[in-house]
């Protein structure tokens, strides 16, 4: 039983991982549709806001006040946020930098890609030139 390397479970992974990455870098820049540029920006925003700490102390006067204030701060910066989403939602074209990431990305697992499989076509040629000359050989 031969066994072609095209088949086997690391080519099929790397081709599965490119087309991954390629499905993930068209919906997260916007290329069809700015709806799934906006989605992509406003769901990493939300991921970054949703990480927190929490620690207990003992309450009185200061920590009161305290947790008031910041409690009044994080308020307003969550306003400050949505204006600023408000505002840079109406801009076409996005600016991320997980784009450019992504395309990255892609781009390095093309070219393992192409430099697998022109590897593999030398090694095979390579192979196909020493089983002919060892025929030679052997008449």
């Amino acid at each position: 039983m031969v066994t072609t390397l095209e088949h086997s479970p690391y080519h099929k992974t790397l081709r599965v991982t490119a087309l991954i990455f390629a499905v993930v870098l068209v919906f997260q820049s916007g290329l069809f549709s700015s709806t799934t540029a906006r989605l992509s920006m406003t769901t990493q925003s939300y991921l970054a806001n949703a990480v927190g700490v929490y620690v207990g102390v003992p309450a009185n006067d200061v920590n009161t006040l305290t947790s008031r204030i910041t409690e009044l701060e994080l308020a307003l910066d969550a306003k400050e946020r949505e204006i600023n989403v408000g505002l840079t939602a109406g801009s076409s074209v996005p600016s991320s930098v997980s784009t450019f990431i992504l395309s990255g990305i892609l781009f390095i697992l093309l070219v393992l890609i192409v430099l697998n499989y022109a590897l593999d076509f030398t090694r095979q040629r390579r192979e196909a030139e020493e089983e002919q000359r060892t025929l030679v050989v052997a008449r």
